[in-house]
């Protein structure tokens, strides 16, 4: 006799044209509790509302969502940090599937800040090792939403807090992919073929003594507790574009060129 346990499983209807329920399988060694807190996520919850959404997959019909595999859960602390599945889409014409495999870690912020001194634009960047890539990397303060809240403009405050050692001001924030067109969600996708991360990019300018940036160049910081090994780097603005490869500092240039250029931000404040 098999002693092997049925897989868990899960049905869900779509409330969009689809009239097929869709089926959500556990895959092997994902637990009971960690299937079911998958499911609840706000994770896989926003990724469904994205799929049936007026720019969504699923929105005209064309495609069909059959079956997905939940293939791991990474908690943190009592939440979902990243979520692994693999969704099986299909063209209704074809018969054929599309790729559909997700690693979903939800919305995130990253924040430009330049600070002028004595003539000179300073960008304030993170000096971070990064596993996933095996370098380390200069890049823009992110981090992710710590909950369900889309507190976009007070995350980005806190993250800069946290990485950098320094305090903004909310009124003094600029949101630069609010310029992007509507149909774009106005959010930032850097890896769209594999990951759901949607990043919204700030802009904080201001004057400082010459003082703060010297204090400011290498400067240790970060939740040491939670293995963020951060330093703090400054780079004159006009050498940022070609400094890093990081796509949040190239974004973030592109967009303020562009917003400069047509005299879309707002006056720096005193």
């Amino acid at each position: 006799m098999s002693t092997e346990s049925s897989p868990l499983t899960h049905s869900i209807s779509l409330p969009n044209k689809q009239s097929e329920p869709v089926q959500i399988v556990a895959a092997s060694g994902v637990s009971h509790s960690d299937f079911w807190s998958a499911i609840d996520s706000s994770l896989f919850k926003q990724w469904l509302h994205s799929l049936q959404s007026e720019t969504g997959v699923l929105a005209d019909g064309t495609m069909a969502l059959r079956q997905v595999l939940i293939q791991g859960v990474d908690m943190f602390g009592k939440r979902i940090g990243f979520l692994k599945f693999k969704a099986d889409i299909f063209d209704k014409e074809t018969g054929k599937k599309i790729p559909g495999i997700v690693f979903a870690r939800g919305p995130a912020v990253a924040v430009l800040i330049l600070l002028e001194s004595e003539g000179e634009t300073y960008a304030v960047l993170t000096e971070q090792a990064r596993v996933p890539v095996g370098r380390i990397i200069l890049e823009l303060p992110a981090g992710m939403l710590d909950d369900d809240k889309g507190d976009f403009v007070g995350t980005a405050v806190r993250e800069v807090e946290e990485e950098i050692g320094i305090k903004l001001n909310l009124e003094d924030m600029v949101d630069l992919t609010a310029f992007l067109d509507s149909s774009t969600g106005c959010k930032v996708f850097p890896s769209g073929g594999g990951c759901d991360e949607e990043i919204s990019i700030f802009l904080y300018r201001g004057h400082v003594d010459k003082e703060i940036i010297t204090q400011l160049q290498g400067k240790e910081t970060g939740l040491r507790e939670h293995g963020e090994l951060i330093k703090v780097r400054l780079v004159p603005y006009k050498k940022l574009w070609r400094t890093t490869a990081d796509c949040k500092v190239l974004v973030a240039v592109a967009l303020l060129e562009m917003a400069t250029k047509e005299g879309l931000l707002p006056p720096l404040a005193t």
